[in-house]
C-alpha cells in the first residue's frame, strides 16, 4: 500500500483538497473557454481580423496559465511537488511568461480599441503581429530574469507549485519586483485606463455603448491586484507572519484570469461572440458579419 505524502505545513486535509479542486476547476474552465476562442478564430473567416488576433494572443497566454494551474492542481492532490527543483524553475518561468503576456496583450487590445473607436484608424496585420510578438518577447525577458539571478523562483506556500520567491524580501527581490511591476503592470494599467476613458467619453457622446469600458481595467486590478499587493508588501516587510493558507488566496484569484478574460474580450465582444456562436451552431449572425467588415 502506498503511504500518502504528509500534508504541507499550515494546511489541513480539506484545505489542500479545496485548493487543488479550485485550481482544477479554474484550469479546465479557462482552458475550454479560451480554446473555444482560438478555434473560432481559426475556423470562422469573418473573425480573422488584425484586431481579433490580439484577442487570440490573450487566449493563448491564458491557455498557458491554465496548463500551469492544472499542473499545480495535480501536485496539490499529491500533496507535494513531484518534478524537482528544475521542474519548479520551469513551472515558475512558464507561469510568469504567460501571466505577463496576458497583461501586456490586454494593454495592446486597449490601444487598438482606442484607435478603432476614437481615431477611426484600422489596425494592419503587420502592426498586430508586431504588437503580439513584442508583448510575448517583453514578457519572456522579465520571466527569464529570475533564472539568471535577478529575482528567484521558488515554491508557493502550499509547496505544490512555483512562483516568484517573495519570502526573502531582499534587495535583489525588491529591485526586480518594482522594475517588473512598473513595466508589466503599472504601465499597461495606465494605457488601459487612458484608452478606455477616451472610449467611454466617445460612447457617452454618441449614446451608444459597444461594450463595458470599465470592465477590462477592473479585471486587471481585481484579479492581479491582490497578488501584486502581497509581493509589494513583501519587498518592505516580512510577510511570513501571514498564515500560508491566506498567502495562497491571491494566487488562486490570479488564476481565475483566463476565465474572466474570455467574458471580457471574446464573449464580451459582439463581433467575436457572433463568430463563436457560428462556430458552435453553424448559424451566421448577420450583425456580426457587418461589424467585421467595418472593423
Amino acid at each position: 500500500m502506498v503511504t500518502p505524502h504528509p500534508l504541507p505545513e499550515g494546511f489541513t486535509e480539506i484545505e489542500v483538497f479545496a485548493i487543488g479542486t479550485a485550481l482544477l476547476v479554474e484550469a479546465l474552465l479557462g482552458f475550454c473557454l479560451n480554446g473555444l476562442t482560438i478555434l473560432s478564430f481559426r475556423k470562422i473567416k469573418e473573425l480573422r481580423t488584425p484586431s481579433n488576433l490580439l484577442v487570440v494572443s490573450i487566449a493563448l497566454a491564458d491557455c498557458g496559465i491554465c496548463i500551469n494551474a492544472f499542473i499545480a492542481a495535480f501536485s496539490s492532490f499529491l500533496r507535494y511537488w513531484p518534478y524537482g527543483s528544475e521542474g519548479c524553475q520551469i513551472h515558475g518561468f512558464c507561469g510568469f511568461l504567460t501571466a505577463l503576456a496576458s497583461i501586456n496583450c490586454s494593454a495592446a487590445v486597449a490601444w487598438d480599441r482606442y484607435h478603432h473607436y476614437c481615431t477611426r484608424s484600422r489596425l494592419q496585420w503587420s502592426t498586430a503581429i508586431s504588437m503580439m510578438v513584442f508583448a510575448w518577447l517583453f514578457a519572456a525577458f522579465w520571466a527569464l530574469m529570475p533564472l539568471l539571478g535577478w529575482g528567484e523562483y521558488d515554491y508557493e506556500p502550499l509547496r505544490t507549485c512555483c512562483t516568484l520567491d517573495y519570502s526573502k524580501g531582499d534587495r535583489n527581490y525588491a529591485t526586480y519586483l518594482f522594475s517588473m511591476a512598473t513595466f508589466n503592470f503599472l504601465i499597461p494599467g495606465f494605457i488601459m485606463l487612458t484608452a478606455y476613458q477616451s472610449i467611454h467619453q466617445k460612447f457617452r457622446k454618441s449614446g451608444h455603448y459597444k461594450f463595458n469600458t470599465g470592465l477590462p481595467l477592473k479585471t486587471l486590478f481585481i484579479c492581479w491586484g491582490p497578488y501584486c499587493l502581497l509581493c509589494s508588501y513583501a519587498a518592505v516587510e516580512n510577510v511570513m507572519f501571514i498564515p500560508a493558507k491566506y498567502r495562497m488566496i491571491p494566487a488562486l484569484v490570479a488564476k481565475a484570469v483566463p476565465t474572466v478574460d474570455v467574458f471580457v474580450y471574446a464573449l464580451g465582444n459582439e463581433n467575436y461572440r457572433g463568430g463563436i456562436w457560428q462556430f458552435l451552431t453553424g448559424q451566421k449572425i448577420e450583425k456580426a458579419e457587418v461589424d467585421n467588415k467595418t472593423k
